[in-house]
Parts: structure tokens; sequence; C-alpha cells
């Protein structure tokens, strides 16, 4: 059973390359991620081929795009990210407002309780909003399909938005240096380090350990001028089709046919939540002079992986956009808990009131 497991799990693979394949051949944002994302997603959700990629292979890409990111935090990057800190600060602030609105929303048309909305609205993994909401005493599994929907919309969309915008650019892709060896001893190097700083964050409980642990370790080497040659163009592109396949793979037809209201009411509080941070970056463009398409990265409702590599796709500062994600992630996960307490402490006085009045 084992070895046929592992032979369909490397047939999907095989053609999530292939779909990537298709679409660079197509020009499309991301296609990497996006491609292997909307094969597996159609597979999964038609169940022609019903794979469940393993969460075991997916901190290889988070791990990989990580140190690409962390790579990127030179001195003279860190002097823009202090330069950008209160545009960066208040539009992590202005987008939890945005997000409790669209709680507000989500919960009266799905059914669900404000504090599953919560949940289910806040950007963060499925993984971890699914922890969180078992930790609450909430159910999951709504949670973990809207956490999924809103991920794959935020990826999809916001890079096809950015080009209806700007036109559909011909020479659009990942910047590879031409010149770079494929040096088999900085690849493992570098893999270590990012590789032993997610198992040291783990050991540490942090949270995101994944992507923030490698992070961490190489934005300090490249912070104080110690930065090593990033992973070739061959492997990130690998990296991505790991991530877009297990994103698509997620996805159940159980799920979206016998729930069809929490469907609907999730795809239109994914659309009015994109909406709304992008009507926040926007402002904040105006009023700080920031390039908008950093602001709108920085700001959209999406993953700090997925949007790190879509600031890296469209030739944006990937620091800054990184840094948007980092910002939110830090001043939102520790605070999570308690809110939902506050949110299931108001809705039983709401509920108990109710009872007693009829």
């Amino acid at each position: 059973m084992r070895v046929k497991r592992l032979a369909k799990l490397c047939l999907l693979l095989l053609l999530a390359a292939a779909s990537g394949a298709i679409f660079q051949w197509l020009g499309s944002p991301l296609p990497w991620m996006i491609g292997p994302l909307v094969m597996t997603a159609f597979l999964a959700i038609s169940q022609l081929m019903v794979v469940r990629v393993p969460n075991q292979i997916r901190p290889f890409g988070q791990v990989i795009v990580a140190c690409q990111v962390g790579l990127t935090f030179t001195p003279s990057a860190l002097d823009k990210l202090f330069l950008h800190a209160p545009v960066i600060i208040g539009t992590a602030v202005a987008s939890l407002f945005c997000i409790f609105a669209v709680a507000a929303i989500f919960a009266r048309a799905s059914g669900l309780t404000f504090a599953q909305a919560f949940l289910s609205a806040v950007p963060t993994s499925p993984v971890e909003a699914a922890a969180m909401a078992v930790e609450s005493k909430v159910d999951p599994m709504p949670v973990i399909f809207s956490q999924t929907l809103r991920l794959s919309a935020v990826v999809v969309l916001v890079p096809f938005a950015m080009y209806a915008v700007e036109g559909w650019p011909e020479g659009r892709g990942m910047m590879v240096n031409g010149s770079a060896t494929f040096d088999p001893l900085e690849i493992g190097l570098l893999g270590a380090i990012g590789f032993g700083g997610m198992w040291l964050f783990r050991l540490l409980r942090i949270p995101n350990p994944n992507f923030l642990g490698p992070l961490a370790f190489t934005a300090l080497l490249a912070a104080t001028g110690n930065g090593i040659s990033p992973f070739p163009a061959i492997i990130l592109s690998a990296a991505q089709i790991v991530l877009g396949s297990w994103l698509g793979s997620t996805f159940r037809r159980e799920i979206i046919t016998s729930a069809g209201r929490l469907t609907l009411a999730c795809i239109l509080a994914v659309l009015v939540l994109i909406g709304l941070c992008a009507a926040i970056a926007l402002a904040m463009s105006y009023l700080s002079g920031m390039d908008w398409r950093l602001v709108i990265l920085g700001a959209a409702p999406g993953g700090v992986v997925e949007m790190a590599l879509t600031a890296k796709y469209l030739h944006q500062d990937v620091t800054i956009v990184t840094a948007f994600h980092l910002t939110r992630i830090f001043l939102f996960m520790p605070n999570i808990p308690w809110i939902v307490a506050l949110i299931n402490k108001y809705e039983k006085r709401r509920n108990s009131a109710r009872g007693d009045m009829s």
C-alpha cells in the first residue's frame, strides 16, 4: 500500500510540474505555484485522482522560500525597512479592523459562529487556524476549508489583478543570476542553515517555525554581510510545485458540494477582504508615497510564503513585502487566542440572553 501511495504521489507531482510548465509557457504569474494548485485542486474536486499530499513534505517548500527571502535582508534593505515602519505597522492594524468586519459578514451569511468566522478570516495558515480552533473548542472543519479557499484565492487573484492593471508583460519572471553556478556545497550549507533554523524554532515553539526559523538565520547572515548564494531557480521552482500541490490537494469535493451556503459565503468573504485590504493599501500608498504595488502585496490577506514569492516574481522589493506580513504575524498571532476567547464569551452571553427572553 505504501508503494502504491508513493507512486500516486509521484505521479501527482509530475502532473503538477507539467501544469507549471504549461502556465509558464502561457505567461502566467507564479506559474510554478498556480499551475500545480489549479491542477491538483481540479483532480481533487473532480475525484479523477484523489491523492493527499502529506504535510511532511510541505516544510521543504517553506524552508526553500524562507531562505531565499532571508538573503534579501541586506543592510541597505534594513534601512528601507525602518524608513517604512510606520506604514507597515499602520497597514497591519488597519487590516485587523477589516478582518473583524468581514468576519461579521461571513458569520451572518454562512451561519457559523463569530469565533469560527474570525478564525476563518484572519490571515494565517490553515493548519495554525485549525489548531487555534481546537484549542478554543471551535469546530475546525469550516475554518480549514475557509482558510484554504482564502489562501488559494489570494495566490491566484492578486497577481492576475496586478497584471490586469499594468498590462500583461512579456519579460516577467523570477530574476535569475545567469552567472551563478550550481554549487552543491553552498546548496547543502544553505539547506542545513534553513532546516536547522526550522527545527530550533519548533523546539522553542515559535509560531510558523517552518518559515520564520530559516528566515531569521539567513536574514542574520545577510544583514551582517555574510550572506551566501541563494538556491538555483530549479530548486525554487520545485519548492513552489510542492507548495502549490499541497494547497490544491486539500480541497474536498464532499465539503464543497455538501456545504453550498458555506462555500458561497466564503467566496464572498474572501472577495470583500481582498477588496478592503486593497483599499487600505491604496490609501496608505497615497498618504506615504510608497509604491502602490508594494503596499498592495504587503496588505494582501495571503500567507507570507506565497506573497513573498509573488513579490519576487513581480520584481517587487521582497524584503519590504515580507516585513508587512511578518509584522502582521507578530501582531496577530499572540493576540488571536484571547480575542477568540472574548468572542466566545460574548456569544455565550448573547445566546443566554436570547434564551431568557424566549
